[in-house]
């Protein structure tokens, strides 16, 4: 079937949480991936870091494949042999003792919520169901429930309650309104280094080491949710790198499954993680041995700084480049190889931005109207994001005539 027919079908028999571009892809390698009619798209999203090192990286699929042949689930009734070495890669890599794996970002979420409120109530004191935890404005976490019950985006939250208590939203960026929103029974603030659905958001200078003292000032944990921004997308392997900031909990996911299967974790030091007990927390694919496998291969990876390096040194040049974009952006914002550009919305929205990109063979997203995001993965060329802001800047000069 072509393009039309398999997107006809999609439509007509799936649910329409999602609207997705008009291409239909079906093979990949490094940055390109390949659709139906033979076309080749330079791929400027990489699933949302998902990514991160490729599309069939070699060390990721040879990890996988081998792990394939062997075992691929056991459940957690029983230990397996890819475990140890994951968990252990994992917590130095972190600088932690100990991890919680997961499947999916908003299961690794949800665990560090619930770790969190655990935490505050078995060792800080706080009294039984009094728990709350500070989060920020226009923050993207997941879709779940509870999570969508602090999303300040209306699309994520509208019918979709009663919700969970126990959030304070505050706004994002500053130190003094994370202060003033915590009290006696605040067990943690929840934040992005860098928001990313948002848009591509980066806090003031300062504001993650400011958060990072206000929580150890007042016995509160800090938790991170790295899952865009971490393993190597912004130059380092965390974006709190940046500040030189250590949270209390790391939240990861996306790049620690390779682009192969979904894997998330929880990372944190035993005085926190340590209140979790048998049958209090749990998943049956969470930290399967072909989990393991891929994600103990993405470790290795980050282990040698290549891809942070390449992150840092490309991202220098891709932001050198859009800066010299001119009329038609009204702002680029970002770190590392992810950028978030808002396009002056009387050119267009951002879908109409991306539809256009699209049929000059770049694939990117839009969030929020007039934004459109840039995260290749880190394999990609010089040349090839090179190219990529030729083709963005030849869309806006048509835009503009």
């Amino acid at each position: 079937m072509n393009s039309e027919e398999l997107i006809r079908l999609s439509e007509s028999h799936s649910a329409h949480n999602y609207h997705p571009l008009p291409v239909v892809i079906s093979s990949a390698d490094g940055a390109w991936v390949t659709d139906v009619e033979g076309k080749r798209y330079l791929d400027c999203l990489a699933g949302y870091s998902s990514l991160n090192f490729g599309h069939g990286n070699p060390a990721i699929l040879a990890a996988a494949r081998e792990q394939l042949d062997r075992l691929t689930l056991t459940s957690r009734a029983f230990y397996h042999d890819r475990f140890a070495e994951f968990a252990t890669g994992l917590s130095e890599l972190c600088g932690k003792d100990m991890v919680l794996p997961m499947n999916t970002g908003a299961e690794a979420v949800e665990t560090a919520i619930k770790v969190a409120r655990k935490w505050g109530y078995e060792v800080k004191g706080v009294a039984p169901g009094q728990a709350n935890i500070v989060v920020m404005e226009d923050n993207f976490h997941g879709r779940t429930t509870t999570i969508v019950g602090f999303s300040t985006d209306p699309e994520s939250r509208d019918g979709f309650g009663p919700f969970s208590p126990g959030f304070r939203v505050v706004k994002y960026g500053s130190a003094e309104a994370v202060r003033e929103a915590i009290d006696e029974n605040t067990v943690a603030v929840l934040l992005e280094p860098i928001q990313g659905e948002a848009g591509v958001l980066v806090p003031p200078d300062g504001y993650l080491a400011a958060v990072r003292e206000i929580c150890t000032d007042n016995n509160v944990l800090f938790v991170a949710d790295e899952i865009q921004s971490g393993l190597g997308r912004t130059g380092d392997t965390f974006a709190c790198d940046h500040e030189r900031v250590v949270p209390d909990l790391y939240v990861l996911g996306k790049a620690l499954g390779g682009g192969v299967v979904p894997v998330s974790a929880v990372v944190a030091n035993a005085d926190v993680m340590g209140v979790i007990g048998p049958g209090q927390h749990g998943s049956t694919f969470g930290g399967n041995p072909l989990a393991c496998a891929v994600g103990d291969a993405v470790i290795g990876l980050l282990r040698t700084g290549e891809y942070q390096a390449r992150a840092r040194e490309l991202g220098a040049f891709l932001h050198a480049r859009l800066a010299e974009l001119g009329p038609g952006v009204a702002a680029v914002r970002g770190r590392g190889l992810w950028a978030g550009i808002d396009i002056d919305p009387s050119l267009g929205t951002g879908r109409q931005i991306s539809e256009a990109l699209l049929r000059r063979g770049v694939l990117v997203k839009d969030t929020h109207g007039s934004t459109i995001r840039l995260a290749p993965p880190l394999v990609v060329s010089r040349d090839d994001l090179a190219w990529a802001v030729d083709q963005l800047s030849a869309v806006l000069r048509e835009a503009r005539a």
